[in-house]
């Protein structure tokens, strides 16, 4: 077996080749000979470092090359030569070898002649690759990771904001005076932070009888009163504790347990209690209103922490009593009437009223008489009086200078309102009511003042004389 012998492998696959007797062993090597005859990949003989021109490039020489040379098309296929051109390409006709060699010199040539080209036409590549990296590290260190929790419900979101203001405005997250955002909107944002928020909730709370309007970020009525301090041990809530507070808020009203003292009949007795009223605390305690009973304090009012309420054991009676209603006078001028003179044109009459009293006993000691009602059974009548206002005459001639004062002496004593015992005549000189009125006299002449009557009975006396007083008419000449 000749030792150039050896394996190929083609396309059916392993093959063998052997040397031909009487071959020259200078014959030029094909196409598939590069190292010579009978020579292969595998059996050339390793030639010493020196002997042929150092092939390698650096990487960037090689790219500068590639992107410079462009592609030459094929001669023959629609391309004209110029004429005198220099021969760039191997001729079709030399060997493989010496076309490759020539291709590779050039190449290896202008690499080597132009490397600071190269360079010149990656840096601007360089750059826009720089500048597109700090671009996206820029674009990421901005993102940040945050948990956002809204009225409890929680999500991890990214966001480019710069504080929690932000952030919510980035959300649509609207907040009211009401709410709670922690931490404070203007605080900045880092990645890893928590931001929680918390609607606000109206509660209409109606504590111990007092109504007001109050704000809670708690979801339950339990958490609401934590949030606001009321202290629900014992206490009456109106909606279980569990309830949860809606957006719209809810009405609660709560009593808390108090100490109330009640006395009656002669003990005390001291209770907690949250009852809503007076009355239901003294019932509580074991203690029953009858009838008229009450308590020192309204019986419909709140009961406060340390009140003392006493029961009142009431028992009693009503009495009616008529009562006179005085009436009024009313006093008007009369020119025809002398002054002085009053006539009553109008009697008047004292009205009737009827009242009820309330005459109780409280603990078994008489109260005072309390009017419960009163009523008018009959109105006043007003009375009217005419008063004169016409000056008096001085003088009644032939009759001036008789005795007046002893005639009056005589009849009445003086007195100028002097009546008989039958209450026919009347005044200092007796007149009866006829007799007045004929002489110009106004209603009952003991009602006239004394000068009226004087100036009357003076002219009686021109009229008929003593004959009027036919016991006293001779005092006129004594």
């Amino acid at each position: 077996m000749s030792k150039s012998h050896y394996e190929t492998f083609g396309t059916d696959g392993p093959q063998e080749r052997h040397e031909q007797p009487g071959a020259s062993s200078h014959q030029p090597p094909g196409p598939h000979e590069p190292y010579g005859p009978g020579t292969s990949l595998h059996t050339a003989e390793t030639l010493p470092s020196g002997l042929y021109p150092d092939t390698y490039r650096p990487a960037y020489e090689a790219q500068a090359y590639l992107v410079q040379e462009p592609a030459r098309p094929r001669r023959g296929v629609g391309v004209t030569r110029a004429a005198g051109a220099p021969d760039e390409e191997a001729h079709e006709d030399a060997p493989a070898a010496e076309v490759s060699g020539r291709g590779a010199r050039r190449r290896r040539a202008r690499g080597m002649e132009r490397p600071e080209s190269a360079v010149r036409r990656l840096l601007p590549q360089a750059l826009v690759v720089a500048f597109l990296a700090g671009g996206t590290t820029a674009f990421v260190a901005q993102d940040k990771a945050v948990e956002l929790t809204v009225d409890g419900h929680q999500r991890t979101l990214h966001t480019f904001a710069d504080d929690v203001r932000g952030l919510l405005a980035e959300e649509g997250v609207r907040v009211g005076t009401h709410d709670m955002v922690a931490p404070d909107p203007d605080t900045d944002l880092a990645g890893g932070d928590t931001v929680a928020v918390r609607y606000g909730r109206p509660v209409r709370l109606t504590l111990d009888g007092r109504r007001r309007e109050v704000w809670t970020t708690a979801h339950t009525v339990e958490g609401a009163l934590n949030e606001l301090g009321v202290r629900a041990e014992g206490a009456y809530l109106s909606a279980s504790r569990s309830q949860p507070i809606g957006r719209g808020g809810l009405d609660l009203d709560v009593r808390t347990e108090r100490t109330v003292t009640v006395m009656a009949d002669g003990r005390t007795r001291t209770i907690r209690t949250n009852a809503a009223t007076v009355r239901d605390a003294v019932e509580e305690a074991g203690i029953t209103l009858h009838g008229q009973d009450t308590t020192s304090v309204p019986p419909d009012s709140f009961p406060r922490d340390g009140q003392t309420v006493t029961v009142l054991r009431i028992s009693g009676t009503r009495e009616v009593r008529e009562e006179e209603i005085p009436f009024k006078v009313e006093r008007v001028k009369d020119p025809t009437l002398f002054r002085g003179a009053e006539v009553v044109v109008q009697s008047g009459r004292p009205g009737l009223r009827r009242d009820t009293y309330l005459l109780r006993t409280v603990n078994g000691v008489r109260d005072k008489p309390r009017r419960v009602t009163s009523e008018v059974v009959r109105g006043p009548r007003k009375q009217i009086v005419k008063v004169g206002t016409k000056a008096l005459p001085r003088t009644v001639t032939g009759a001036d200078g008789l005795n007046w004062h002893g005639l009056a002496a005589c009849e009445s004593g003086g007195r100028a309102h002097a009546v008989d015992s039958s209450g026919t005549y009347g005044g200092l000189y007796q007149f009866d009511s006829r007799t007045w009125h004929s002489l110009g006299g106004a209603g009952r002449p003991q009602d006239a003042p004394a000068a009226e009557q004087t100036f009357r009975a003076k002219k009686l006396y021109k009229r008929r004389g003593t004959t009027p007083w036919p016991h006293c008419g001779v005092r006129l000449h004594g």
